[in-house]
């Protein structure tokens, strides 16, 4: 016999108020990433057959380098997101599960990083 309430029971067992946040992230992230990929695609083909100095120049022009950061910035935080939710619902060991989490996350934050880096040392 538990002297405990139904409420008192329920209390913590319910959502931790994230889901929300993290579905409307994923959503957000591959909105901008339509025109982003869209607008990639087209300037690479425009660059077919370019030289380095080219691209360079292309890379070297401060909108084309915003853009740039972010889609690297929305890829590879929309990746993440994506990838954490399937290590939520398919590992199931504990600390395989934290592990993955935490290496996917930095994964995700130094590739963010390089790719920013290598548009700024171009710029």
């Amino acid at each position: 016999m538990s002297l405990r309430t139904p409420l008192g029971k329920a209390i913590g067992l319910g959502s931790a108020q994230s889901g929300a946040h993290h579905w409307w992230m994923q959503r957000v992230t591959a909105v901008a990433l339509i025109p982003l990929a869209l607008w990639f695609v087209w300037s690479l083909m425009s660059l077919l057959g370019a030289d380095q100095a080219t691209v360079q120049a292309w890379i070297s022009q401060p909108l084309n380098a915003a853009m740039l950061m972010a889609l690297v910035i929305a890829m590879f935080y929309h990746a993440q997101l994506g990838l954490q939710v399937v290590i939520e619902d398919y590992v199931h060991t504990g600390w395989l599960e934290i592990s993955l989490q935490i290496l996917v996350k930095f994964a995700a934050i130094i590739g963010a990083l390089i790719c920013t880096f290598a548009i700024v040392s171009v710029f």
